[in-house]
Protein backbone atom coordinates (compact mmCIF):
# COMPACT_ATOMS: atom_id res chain seq x y z
CA UNK A 1 0.00 0.00 0.00
CA UNK A 2 2.95 2.12 -0.01
CA UNK A 3 5.83 2.48 -1.79
CA UNK A 4 8.66 5.58 -1.10
CA UNK A 5 10.40 6.85 -4.43
CA UNK A 6 14.03 7.04 -2.78
CA UNK A 7 12.82 6.82 0.86
CA UNK A 8 16.86 7.00 2.18
CA UNK A 9 17.80 10.11 4.21
CA UNK A 10 21.17 9.46 4.39
CA UNK A 11 23.28 11.54 2.25
CA UNK A 12 25.63 9.51 -0.21
CA UNK A 13 29.08 9.98 -0.67
CA UNK A 14 29.95 10.97 -4.35
CA UNK A 15 28.79 14.46 -5.64
CA UNK A 16 28.19 16.16 -9.48
CA UNK A 17 28.72 19.79 -9.91
CA UNK A 18 25.10 21.85 -9.74
CA UNK A 19 24.18 22.87 -13.22
CA UNK A 20 23.75 26.07 -15.00
CA UNK A 21 20.44 27.18 -15.06
CA UNK A 22 16.95 25.69 -16.46
CA UNK A 23 16.71 25.39 -20.05
CA UNK A 24 13.48 26.05 -21.97
CA UNK A 25 14.02 23.53 -24.62
CA UNK A 26 10.45 22.29 -25.17
CA UNK A 27 9.01 18.78 -24.60
CA UNK A 28 10.50 15.84 -26.60
CA UNK A 29 7.00 15.58 -28.02
CA UNK A 30 7.34 18.90 -29.60
CA UNK A 31 3.52 19.90 -27.59
CA UNK A 32 5.39 20.65 -24.30
CA UNK A 33 3.11 17.44 -22.42
CA UNK A 34 4.67 16.03 -19.58
CA UNK A 35 1.75 13.73 -19.17
CA UNK A 36 4.00 10.72 -19.50
CA UNK A 37 6.82 10.34 -17.15
CA UNK A 38 9.26 8.00 -14.95
CA UNK A 39 10.98 8.24 -11.51
CA UNK A 40 14.48 7.84 -10.99
CA UNK A 41 17.28 7.72 -8.12
CA UNK A 42 20.23 9.25 -9.33
CA UNK A 43 21.25 10.40 -5.57
CA UNK A 44 20.92 6.55 -4.74
CA UNK A 45 23.27 5.10 -6.67
CA UNK A 46 22.98 1.59 -8.66
CA UNK A 47 22.49 1.77 -12.03
CA UNK A 48 21.77 5.76 -11.98
CA UNK A 49 25.21 5.80 -10.73
CA UNK A 50 26.91 4.05 -13.80
CA UNK A 51 24.56 5.09 -16.27
CA UNK A 52 24.86 8.45 -17.77
CA UNK A 53 22.98 10.82 -17.81
CA UNK A 54 22.39 11.18 -21.34
CA UNK A 55 21.90 7.38 -21.59
CA UNK A 56 19.37 8.05 -19.35
CA UNK A 57 17.83 11.09 -21.56
CA UNK A 58 18.19 8.70 -24.51
CA UNK A 59 15.49 6.03 -22.71
CA UNK A 60 13.76 8.33 -21.51
CA UNK A 61 13.56 9.82 -25.39
CA UNK A 62 12.63 6.34 -26.15
CA UNK A 63 9.86 5.99 -24.34
CA UNK A 64 8.39 8.87 -24.76
CA UNK A 65 8.66 10.45 -21.27
CA UNK A 66 9.17 13.90 -21.09
CA UNK A 67 9.10 14.57 -17.26
CA UNK A 68 11.55 12.46 -14.95
CA UNK A 69 11.37 13.32 -10.71
CA UNK A 70 14.34 12.40 -8.57
CA UNK A 71 15.14 12.50 -5.28
CA UNK A 72 16.61 14.79 -2.90
CA UNK A 73 17.37 15.10 0.45
CA UNK A 74 20.67 16.74 1.75
CA UNK A 75 23.50 19.06 -0.67
CA UNK A 76 25.07 16.85 -1.80
CA UNK A 77 21.96 14.99 -3.30
CA UNK A 78 21.15 18.57 -4.68
CA UNK A 79 23.97 19.15 -6.73
CA UNK A 80 23.79 15.05 -7.74
CA UNK A 81 20.33 15.68 -9.25
CA UNK A 82 20.96 19.17 -10.87
CA UNK A 83 23.80 17.54 -12.32
CA UNK A 84 21.63 15.41 -14.41
CA UNK A 85 18.69 18.37 -14.76
CA UNK A 86 20.73 20.61 -17.80
CA UNK A 87 21.20 17.56 -19.79
CA UNK A 88 17.17 16.50 -19.20
CA UNK A 89 15.85 19.92 -19.78
CA UNK A 90 18.25 20.04 -23.31
CA UNK A 91 16.81 17.52 -24.23
CA UNK A 92 13.65 18.15 -24.26
CA UNK A 93 12.73 16.01 -20.60
CA UNK A 94 11.28 17.99 -17.63
CA UNK A 95 13.29 16.91 -14.43
CA UNK A 96 12.06 17.84 -10.88
CA UNK A 97 12.82 17.06 -7.27
CA UNK A 98 11.35 15.41 -4.54
CA UNK A 99 12.63 16.44 -1.03
CA UNK A 100 12.90 13.48 1.00
CA UNK A 101 12.80 14.54 4.93
CA UNK A 102 11.64 12.45 7.90
CA UNK A 103 9.52 13.75 11.04
CA UNK A 104 12.40 13.64 13.71
CA UNK A 105 11.91 17.15 14.95
CA UNK A 106 11.38 18.60 18.58
CA UNK A 107 8.54 21.07 17.46
CA UNK A 108 7.42 22.26 14.57
CA UNK A 109 9.14 25.07 14.28
CA UNK A 110 12.03 23.15 13.84
CA UNK A 111 10.70 21.09 11.30
CA UNK A 112 9.79 24.27 9.24
CA UNK A 113 13.93 25.32 10.13
CA UNK A 114 15.09 21.61 8.83
CA UNK A 115 12.13 22.24 5.52
CA UNK A 116 13.37 26.19 4.45
CA UNK A 117 17.13 24.98 5.12
CA UNK A 118 16.64 21.94 2.43
CA UNK A 119 13.95 23.63 0.24
CA UNK A 120 16.23 26.41 0.00
CA UNK A 121 19.47 24.61 -1.48
CA UNK A 122 17.35 22.45 -3.70
CA UNK A 123 16.15 25.53 -5.37
CA UNK A 124 19.37 26.97 -5.08
CA UNK A 125 21.27 24.15 -6.87
CA UNK A 126 19.19 24.22 -10.10
CA UNK A 127 16.33 26.43 -10.99
CA UNK A 128 13.32 23.47 -11.25
CA UNK A 129 9.84 24.40 -12.85
CA UNK A 130 8.73 22.18 -10.15
CA UNK A 131 9.51 21.28 -6.35
CA UNK A 132 7.65 18.20 -4.84
CA UNK A 133 7.85 18.97 -0.93
CA UNK A 134 8.12 16.03 1.25
CA UNK A 135 7.25 11.78 0.04
CA UNK A 136 3.85 10.33 1.71
CA UNK A 137 4.51 11.99 4.77
CA UNK A 138 1.28 12.06 5.22
CA UNK A 139 1.58 7.96 5.53
CA UNK A 140 3.88 8.64 8.90
CA UNK A 141 1.47 10.81 10.86
CA UNK A 142 -1.43 8.00 10.58
CA UNK A 143 -2.69 6.74 14.26
CA UNK A 144 -2.48 2.61 12.58
CA UNK A 145 -3.44 0.31 9.76
CA UNK A 146 -6.21 3.56 8.71
CA UNK A 147 -7.68 4.40 5.49
CA UNK A 148 -6.34 8.00 6.20
CA UNK A 149 -10.10 9.29 5.16
CA UNK A 150 -10.84 11.07 8.47
CA UNK A 151 -9.36 14.08 10.33
CA UNK A 152 -9.20 11.51 13.62
CA UNK A 153 -7.15 9.30 11.43
CA UNK A 154 -4.01 11.31 12.29
CA UNK A 155 -1.94 11.61 15.64
CA UNK A 156 -2.00 15.30 15.99
CA UNK A 157 1.87 15.97 17.12
CA UNK A 158 2.92 13.95 13.69
CA UNK A 159 0.83 16.36 12.14
CA UNK A 160 2.32 19.11 13.10
CA UNK A 161 5.52 18.04 12.48
CA UNK A 162 4.82 16.72 9.27
CA UNK A 163 3.06 20.48 8.17
CA UNK A 164 6.23 22.47 9.54
CA UNK A 165 8.12 19.98 7.17
CA UNK A 166 5.89 20.94 4.28
CA UNK A 167 5.47 24.69 5.47
CA UNK A 168 9.34 24.68 5.49
CA UNK A 169 10.38 23.04 2.24
CA UNK A 170 7.61 25.72 0.47
CA UNK A 171 9.14 28.40 2.42
CA UNK A 172 12.64 27.53 1.23
CA UNK A 173 11.80 27.57 -2.34
CA UNK A 174 10.09 30.00 -2.68
CA UNK A 175 12.48 32.23 -0.99
CA UNK A 176 15.09 31.82 -3.86
CA UNK A 177 12.17 30.91 -6.42
CA UNK A 178 9.20 32.88 -6.11
CA UNK A 179 7.70 31.82 -9.12
CA UNK A 180 8.29 27.66 -8.68
CA UNK A 181 5.59 25.18 -8.72
CA UNK A 182 4.74 23.39 -4.98
CA UNK A 183 3.77 20.13 -5.55
CA UNK A 184 2.07 18.13 -2.30
CA UNK A 185 0.73 14.76 -2.20
CA UNK A 186 0.33 11.47 -0.54
CA UNK A 187 -0.88 8.04 -1.77
CA UNK A 188 -3.80 4.98 -0.99
CA UNK A 189 -6.92 7.40 0.78
CA UNK A 190 -4.94 9.45 3.08
CA UNK A 191 -6.63 12.74 2.23
CA UNK A 192 -8.00 14.03 5.13
CA UNK A 193 -4.41 15.00 5.67
CA UNK A 194 -4.46 17.25 2.73
CA UNK A 195 -7.99 18.34 3.63
CA UNK A 196 -6.27 20.11 6.82
CA UNK A 197 -3.48 21.37 5.48
CA UNK A 198 -5.25 23.57 3.24
CA UNK A 199 -8.12 24.76 5.55
CA UNK A 200 -5.63 25.19 8.81
CA UNK A 201 -7.01 22.38 11.15
CA UNK A 202 -5.41 19.80 12.80
CA UNK A 203 -6.19 15.83 14.52
CA UNK A 204 -7.17 17.27 17.67
CA UNK A 205 -10.03 19.10 16.30
CA UNK A 206 -8.57 23.13 16.61
CA UNK A 207 -8.76 25.55 13.70
CA UNK A 208 -6.60 28.83 12.98
CA UNK A 209 -3.43 26.91 12.36
CA UNK A 210 -1.32 28.10 9.16
CA UNK A 211 -2.84 26.66 6.32
CA UNK A 212 -0.66 25.47 3.62
CA UNK A 213 -1.15 26.66 -0.75
CA UNK A 214 0.23 24.59 -3.17
CA UNK A 215 -0.41 24.07 -6.68
CA UNK A 216 -0.77 20.49 -7.82
CA UNK A 217 -1.93 17.48 -5.77
CA UNK A 218 0.41 14.24 -6.72
CA UNK A 219 -0.27 10.87 -5.52
CA UNK A 220 0.65 7.25 -5.81
CA UNK A 221 -1.05 3.97 -7.12
CA UNK A 222 -0.04 0.16 -7.01
CA UNK A 223 -1.15 -2.40 -7.97
CA UNK A 224 -2.44 -4.15 -4.68
CA UNK A 225 -4.30 -0.96 -4.34
CA UNK A 226 -6.50 -2.04 -6.82
CA UNK A 227 -8.77 0.64 -8.56
CA UNK A 228 -8.32 4.24 -8.02
CA UNK A 229 -11.59 4.93 -8.53
CA UNK A 230 -13.05 2.79 -6.15
CA UNK A 231 -10.76 2.37 -3.30
CA UNK A 232 -12.47 0.14 -0.56
CA UNK A 233 -11.17 0.17 3.07
CA UNK A 234 -12.35 0.39 6.30
CA UNK A 235 -14.40 3.22 5.74
CA UNK A 236 -16.02 1.57 2.41
CA UNK A 237 -15.14 2.14 -0.94
CA UNK A 238 -13.76 5.92 -2.75
CA UNK A 239 -13.05 7.40 -5.83
CA UNK A 240 -10.10 8.48 -5.08
CA UNK A 241 -9.71 10.57 -8.10
CA UNK A 242 -12.92 12.44 -7.15
CA UNK A 243 -11.60 13.41 -3.47
CA UNK A 244 -8.17 14.71 -5.09
CA UNK A 245 -10.12 16.47 -7.88
CA UNK A 246 -12.80 18.29 -5.23
CA UNK A 247 -9.39 19.71 -3.58
CA UNK A 248 -9.53 22.28 -6.54
CA UNK A 249 -5.66 21.62 -8.28
CA UNK A 250 -4.59 19.67 -11.33
CA UNK A 251 -3.55 16.12 -10.26
CA UNK A 252 -0.18 14.48 -10.78
CA UNK A 253 0.01 10.53 -10.17
CA UNK A 254 3.41 10.81 -9.97
CA UNK A 255 4.56 7.16 -8.92
CA UNK A 256 2.58 4.40 -10.33
CA UNK A 257 3.63 0.55 -10.75
CA UNK A 258 3.17 -2.81 -10.11
CA UNK A 259 4.32 -4.93 -7.18
CA UNK A 260 7.90 -7.23 -7.99
CA UNK A 261 5.84 -10.18 -6.88
CA UNK A 262 2.46 -9.12 -8.92
CA UNK A 263 4.04 -12.14 -11.70
CA UNK A 264 5.61 -12.30 -14.42
CA UNK A 265 7.65 -10.02 -16.40
CA UNK A 266 4.91 -10.30 -19.07
CA UNK A 267 1.95 -10.24 -16.26
CA UNK A 268 3.62 -6.86 -14.62
CA UNK A 269 3.51 -5.34 -18.43
CA UNK A 270 0.10 -5.89 -19.07
CA UNK A 271 -1.07 -4.55 -15.73
CA UNK A 272 0.83 -1.34 -15.97
CA UNK A 273 -0.40 -0.51 -19.17
CA UNK A 274 -4.11 -1.96 -18.70
CA UNK A 275 -7.41 -0.96 -17.44
CA UNK A 276 -6.45 -0.53 -13.44
CA UNK A 277 -3.63 1.96 -14.53
CA UNK A 278 -2.15 3.70 -17.49
CA UNK A 279 -5.04 2.87 -19.49
CA UNK A 280 -7.62 3.93 -17.19
CA UNK A 281 -5.26 6.88 -16.20
CA UNK A 282 -5.62 8.46 -19.71
CA UNK A 283 -8.93 7.78 -20.34
CA UNK A 284 -10.04 9.69 -17.14
CA UNK A 285 -7.61 12.27 -17.49
CA UNK A 286 -9.55 15.42 -18.53
CA UNK A 287 -12.37 14.55 -16.22
CA UNK A 288 -10.51 14.74 -13.25
CA UNK A 289 -7.74 16.79 -14.56
CA UNK A 290 -4.77 14.51 -14.45
CA UNK A 291 -2.35 16.27 -15.75
CA UNK A 292 1.11 13.74 -16.39
CA UNK A 293 1.53 10.13 -14.50
CA UNK A 294 4.86 8.58 -13.47
CA UNK A 295 6.06 5.50 -13.75
CA UNK A 296 8.29 3.59 -10.85
CA UNK A 297 10.62 3.41 -11.85
CA UNK A 298 13.02 3.73 -14.77
CA UNK A 299 15.70 1.26 -13.23
CA UNK A 300 15.51 -1.99 -10.96
CA UNK A 301 17.52 -0.75 -7.62
CA UNK A 302 17.20 -1.25 -4.04
CA UNK A 303 13.53 -0.49 -4.10
CA UNK A 304 13.06 -3.41 -5.74
CA UNK A 305 12.34 -4.99 -9.40
CA UNK A 306 9.90 -2.37 -10.31
CA UNK A 307 12.06 -0.97 -13.49
CA UNK A 308 11.41 -0.85 -17.07
CA UNK A 309 14.73 -1.64 -17.32
CA UNK A 310 17.03 -4.20 -15.59
CA UNK A 311 19.41 -3.62 -12.73
CA UNK A 312 22.25 -3.23 -15.09
CA UNK A 313 20.60 0.10 -16.93
CA UNK A 314 20.63 -1.86 -20.08
CA UNK A 315 18.72 -4.75 -20.61
CA UNK A 316 14.46 -4.12 -21.73
CA UNK A 317 11.78 -5.46 -19.90
CA UNK A 318 8.72 -6.31 -21.11
CA UNK A 319 7.47 -3.16 -19.38
CA UNK A 320 9.66 -1.11 -21.07
CA UNK A 321 8.13 -2.05 -24.48
CA UNK A 322 4.52 -2.25 -23.43
CA UNK A 323 5.27 1.23 -21.64
CA UNK A 324 6.85 2.76 -25.01
CA UNK A 325 3.58 0.94 -27.30
CA UNK A 326 1.10 2.77 -24.99
CA UNK A 327 2.70 5.99 -25.19
CA UNK A 328 2.66 5.95 -29.03
CA UNK A 329 -0.91 4.70 -29.19
CA UNK A 330 -2.18 7.41 -26.67
CA UNK A 331 -0.90 10.33 -27.43
CA UNK A 332 -1.79 13.06 -24.99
Amino acid sequence: MLAACGGSDSPVEASKSAASPKSTAKAASGNGSIFYGANGHNSNGGAYDFTSAQTQLSQLQDLGATIYRNDVYSQTSANMVAGVAKTMEDGGVTMYPVMLMNLNYNSEDDAYAAGFALGQQTANSYRYKYYEVGNELEAKALIGNVDGTAWYQYDNWSYMLARGVIRGLIAGVKSVDGSAKIIVGGTWMHTAFFQMLADGSQPDGTWGHPAVSWDITSWHWYSNEGDITHACGGTGCHDVLQMLHDMGKPIWINEFGVRPDFGSYDQIATYMTGNLMMAQFASVASKYNIQSIQAFQLYDDGEGAYGLLEGDGTTKKPAYSAYKDFVQNHPM
